[in-house]
């Protein structure tokens, strides 16, 4: 007697469609039903799996220094996001101003500040707003991060539809992560380079330049001009006001 062929319950086969989804060629950008924000830039949505920002995922963006143009290359989601939802800042390496928040399009009562007294505050904040989910999108600047902190922000994120940045030095690169989407950032005339170093597809190899509209076109940005100015700082701590900025 033969018996029948096993049919798969209706609960099995949405299992496997489900991981299958998460399932993408090497050769070939991941295009899952993950939801993700467009980033406003055209030329990076194509190089990003979804074409867009991710949500419900770390993504780290890696700087080579402060006020490179970061928040303008954010600029278009963050203003989206805003319109409807709230954005959180947290230890952002200025104070939020709200004449730049409005110039970026940010509306400033969806505006949440999270200044945090230690590392490990600002970590357990951002954690519990992702859990929360009553953000559509955090922002939070670390120098240092351990990795199980990265995973338990990764796991927490995965909890929420909210989009989630995190902004650490350059040097970061080398340092294991996470993150499903990883981008180097560093200044450039007229705009800012974006080099992708890790995302759900194959290897990107050249740099991308997005050019940012209220970017100076004809400034350069030379290391050795910031060196400079390292070297022409007092040796003394004096006392100052700090500046209000976003970038």
């Amino acid at each position: 007697m033969i018996a029948p062929p096993l049919l798969a319950s209706d609960e099995a086969q949405r299992a496997a469609e489900a991981a299958l989804r998460h399932v993408w060629r090497a050769s070939e950008l991941s295009r899952s039903r993950t939801l993700s924000a467009p980033t406003g830039h055209a030329q990076l949505d194509s190089e990003l799996p979804d074409t867009g920002w991710p949500q419900s995922t770390l993504v780290e963006l890696l700087l080579q220094q402060a006020g490179i143009g970061e928040m303008h290359l954010l600029r278009p989601a963050l203003a989206a996001i805003s319109k409807r939802r709230r954005v959180a800042l947290i230890q952002p390496p200025y104070f939020p101003n709200s004449a730049a928040c409005k110039f970026l399009g940010l509306e400033c009562p969806n505006l949440l500040w999270v200044k945090a007294p230690t590392t490990a505050d600002a970590l357990w904040s951002t954690e519990q707003i992702l859990r929360n989910g009553s953000c559509g999108a955090v922002l939070l600047w670390q120098t240092n991060t351990r990795s199980e902190a990265l995973r338990r922000l990764n796991l927490a994120a995965q909890t929420t539809d909210t989009t989630f940045w995190l902004l650490r030095p350059l040097s970061a690169a080398a340092d294991a992560s996470p993150a499903s989407l990883r981008i180097a950032l560093r200044p450039a005339a007229g705009g800012i380079s974006v080099e992708i170093i890790k995302r759900r597809g194959p290897h990107h190899d050249a740099p991308l330049f997005i050019q940012l509209a209220s970017m100076p076109a004809r400034q350069r940005f030379l290391e050795e001009q910031n060196a400079v100015l390292v070297q022409r700082s007092p040796s003394t701590v004096t006392p100052r006001v700090r500046q209000a900025a976003l970038v």
